[in-house]
């Protein structure tokens, strides 16, 4: 259930009108029912996107956590920096700046904050 906010004089306001053509443009953007429909089948898509995403950030960071333990049990040591710095440079690579950023987020996640 979505529900418009908008700010009128200092104060929020809110419009709950779900039915008609304002419901689809405040859920879409659009006016247009073609687009809208369009619009909605692409959002189901990068929900499912989103959701795997999860997962595999999730599944990620407990084989990085399995890793971690695992060289620290053996005596090692609890970070290994040229493995991050592969990891940083591939992701940099493939997605740029926002790569780097994306990859620090992701070892974060395994290993925890320096």
């Amino acid at each position: 259930m979505m529900t418009d906010v908008a700010e009128q004089s200092g104060s929020l306001a809110r419009n709950d009108d779900r039915s008609g053509a304002g419901a689809a443009t405040a859920r879409t953007g659009t006016d247009d029912s073609a687009a809208a429909e369009r619009i909605v089948a692409i959002r189901e898509r990068i929900d499912e996107i989103d959701r795997t995403l999860v997962a595999l950030w999730q599944e990620r960071a407990a084989l990085s956590q399995e890793v971690g333990a695992t060289r620290m049990a053996s005596g090692g040591t609890r970070l290994v920096l040229s493995r991050e710095r592969e990891i940083l440079e591939r992701f940099r690579q493939a997605l740029g700046a926002d790569g780097t950023q994306l990859a620090l987020l992701l070892l974060r996640a395994g290993r925890g904050p320096l």
